[in-house]
């Protein structure tokens, strides 16, 4: 550290060492030639037109809606939520109206809704007794066949045809959409099955093929519901209304009508309702929601505090500082919307591969419907209803829903966590990391330098008199060396000696003072040399500092050394344990800094880092992760400031402290919403979790689909077989998906599970 070796303080300065600082993230402490700062990313085109449709909840739907929207001038692109039941339009100036009535007209009515507000659409659905009493009715029907009523006999078709009109409306009415814009979806072919099998007599099981597939759709509504709650429950976070200042009382405003720079008062026991800045009175504030933070902050005059935040003491006020749309939590919220609305490269790959199995099958089907009889090999009733079974199971719902399902809840369950990650595709990206590289100074370090121990090097002193003696000197100047002498001191409760007269700088070598009579020194190696300390004492006691980058300052008093101070920018308390967890992951850890590589090569052997790099400009990190990537998939953990192009060129830029800077919350891939390095270890368990978990549910999906293929050929599977496994296998896979939402995230060696 040559700061050491340059002390000049400013003397008369206003500090006081007794006077303890704020010590924030300060960017100026970076090891980082240039700052560069990168501009958030365009939006995908002109403007957004957010619509919430209650009957969307498929992406079977989704595929309706794109057919009739995709063609109207001016739509650029479209973004669907199935989760939220939302639609964004990416468009160059549409008619909201000619929207409006292209999805009235497929039976999918819309309404406008602004970005920031909650979602409020809610599923349609099956009335709960008709769908009751139709599985009732099918269940009848299906048992005077059993009992040789047979399966078109009067008694029967007068259970199943109600029981079909009771249960089977909407599909009807949805298929009928589907035939009027040539689109195939499951609406379609289960309608197809269903009239195939009236055709051919089995109307027992055409009720029941109906009634099993609506109870599907409700409860696949349901399960995606909860999925839903992630995003409701940090909209709940915030207050509708916050008490303004307001002459001489309060006034209860809507959150969204308070102005930047306004009064506002909080209360023991409510939710802060604005971004702001406390300028009157203490509190102490449980940011879990938003940050991660598990512990109860204190905050007085001047910290910052954010929407959604628990007042847990004292009544406070409050400076708004961002509007209601611009909050922290109103950016995670509008996170983690884009993020379910974003489809990640597996889901894409999924989209693709659905859409060419659903038309092979239905192709498949109609071959063995004519084949197999012409052929000989299965009469035509037979072959007819093996492919009524086979358009049944061409349906891919479980399929696609796998994925989203999965994501979301992966997502949310990191949010809750305070770890935003921007999509599927950054968790996707979280899931392949091999080696992760880290800043030195403010992420690994504290950034701020400290004493760190007081060596004595004269009999008759102990560590409050030489504390005592140094703290005099420096305690009227800002330098950051001096502020760690006071600092120091104040830690230990020992006053600053008396002086006699003033104190003397000595340009680039350090303070000259008196106090009790004797002549005070405190500075560098020149300074020592200057007071008359001969070369080789000095050589034998700093040489082996020098060696590893360690800062010092020396105290002598009447030109005789009394202590060497130990200066040192420290390392954060949860480093170590961190690194350890990271490499217990099977990671490597690299470290790229601008400092000195004494210093770095320091702090590298005390966190047992696999390798570090000081001494490096931007353009040097950027080839030092071009290096890295070579052997698999690089993380780069920074501020999102001064890292902006390292966090650009790695695999996953992961931004670290995003609550308070707006510029890491929108360029990073991940945002951790504190300053804690051991979100770090739970980010990379959770993303290898979620993957594993997703590549279950395609196995799951695909697993019953060809199993129950086969069974359809073997001539084994039934229609209300294929359409349980069907109902199955959806709700296997979204059960399985929300376990993520409701994951305690920690372990496997990502230590915290709370």
């Amino acid at each position: 550290m040559s700061s050491c070796c340059k002390h000049q303080p400013a003397a008369g300065a206003a500090a006081s060492c007794a006077t303890p600082e704020h010590h924030g993230h300060d960017h100026s402490g970076h090891d980082h030639a240039a700052h560069t700062e990168t501009p958030p990313p365009a939006n995908t085109a002109g403007e957004r037109l957010q619509l919430a449709i209650p009957a969307m909840d498929c992406p079977t739907e989704g595929q309706l809606i794109a057919k009739v929207l995709r063609p109207l001038a001016g739509v650029n692109d479209l973004s669907f939520n199935y989760i939220e039941r939302t639609v964004t339009l990416h468009h160059d100036g549409v008619v909201e109206t000619e929207v409006l009535v292209a999805l009235s007209a497929i039976g999918m009515p819309a309404t406008l809704q602004p970005a920031a507000s909650p979602a409020t659409a809610t599923a349609h659905g099956q009335a709960g007794w008709q769908l009751w009493l139709a599985g009732a009715l099918a269940a009848l029907a299906e048992a005077l066949a059993f009992a040789g009523a047979g399966d078109a006999s009067v008694p029967v078709v007068a259970c199943a045809v109600p029981a079909m009109l009771l249960a089977g409306r909407s599909t009807a009415r949805k298929a009928w959409f589907a035939l009027k814009t040539a689109t195939l979806n499951i609406y379609f072919l289960m309608s197809l099955a269903v009239l195939g099998a009236m055709l051919l007599g089995q109307w027992p099981e055409a009720a029941m093929v109906l009634f099993l597939f609506a109870l599907s759709e409700k409860l696949e509504a349901r399960a995606l519901a909860r999925a839903g709650d992630a995003v409701k429950a940090l909209m709940a976070l915030r207050p509708e209304t916050a008490w303004v200042e307001h002459g001489d009382g309060w006034q209860e405003v809507a959150v969204v009508a308070v102005k930047v720079g306004r009064i506002v008062r909080v209360r023991p026991g409510e939710r802060v309702p604005l971004d702001g800045e406390i300028s009157a009175g203490h509190s102490q504030f449980n940011e879990a929601p938003i940050t991660g933070e598990s512990l109860p902050l204190d905050k007085g005059p001047g910290d910052a505090v954010y929407a959604g935040a628990i007042n847990g003491g004292a009544l406070v006020q409050l400076r708004v500082t961002a509007p209601a749309d611009g909050s922290v939590l109103a950016r995670i919220i509008r996170s983690v919307r884009e993020a379910q609305a974003g489809k990640a490269p597996t889901q894409r790959f999924i989209d693709r591969f659905a859409a060419r199995y659903t038309p092979l099958v239905v192709a498949l089907a109609v071959l063995l419907a004519v084949a197999l009889p012409m052929l000989g090999l299965l009469g035509w009733q037979a072959a007819l209803y093996k492919a009524l079974v086979l358009l049944v199971i061409a349906c891919p719902c479980a399929l696609v829903i796998a994925t989203p399902v999965t994501l979301v809840s992966a997502l949310a369950a990191a949010a809750r966590h305070g770890m935003l990650i921007k999509g599927g595709a950054a968790l996707e990206a979280a899931a392949r990391i091999r080696t992760v590289a880290l800043d030195k100074t403010g992420t690994l370090t504290s950034g701020t330098v400290a004493v760190t121990r007081v060596e004595l090097l004269a009999d008759g002193h102990d560590e409050a008199t030489v504390l005592a003696l140094a703290a005099a000197l420096e305690q009227h100047s800002t330098h950051p060396l001096a502020r760690a002498v006071c600092r120091r001191a104040a830690a230990a409760n020992v006053a600053a000696a008396a002086l006699h007269g003033a104190v003397t700088e000595r340009p680039g070598q350090g303070m000259l003072g008196s106090a009790g009579g004797r002549q005070l020194a405190l500075g560098n190696r020149r300074l020592a040399l200057a007071q008359g300390v001969a070369a080789a004492q000095l050589d034998a006691l700093l040489a082996p500092l020098e060696a590893q980058g360690e800062g010092y300052l020396l105290l002598l008093a009447d030109g005789a050394l009394l202590a060497l101070l130990h200066v040192n920018d420290t390392l954060r308390p949860q480093a170590e344990p961190t690194i350890a967890a990271l490499q217990a992951q099977g990671l490597r850890v690299l470290m790229l800094s601008g400092d000195q590589p004494a210093v770095v090569r320091r702090v590298a052997a005390e966190l047992k880092l696999d390798e570090a790099h000081g001494g490096l400009l931007p353009e040097d990190k950027l080839q030092s992760l071009a290096a890295a990537q070579r052997l698999g998939a690089v993380a780069m953990v920074g501020d999102g400031v001064n890292d902006a192009p390292a966090l650009a060129q790695a695999d996953l830029g992961i931004a670290m402290g995003a609550a308070g800077s707006d510029t890491a919350l929108e360029t990073a891939q991940v945002a951790l919403m504190d300053d804690r390095l051991d979100r770090l270890p739970l980010l990379f368990a959770h993303a290898r979790r979620s993957m594993a978990v997703l590549r279950a549910n395609i196995v799951i999906a695909l697993a019953i689909k060809l199993l129950f293929f086969v069974l359809a050929l073997a001539g084994v599977a039934t229609l209300w077989m294929a359409v349980f496994a069907d109902v199955g296998a959806s709700l296997l896979v979204i059960g399985n998906g929300l376990r993520l939402a409701r994951a305690r995230l920690g372990d496997k060696h990502g230590k915290e599970t709370t």
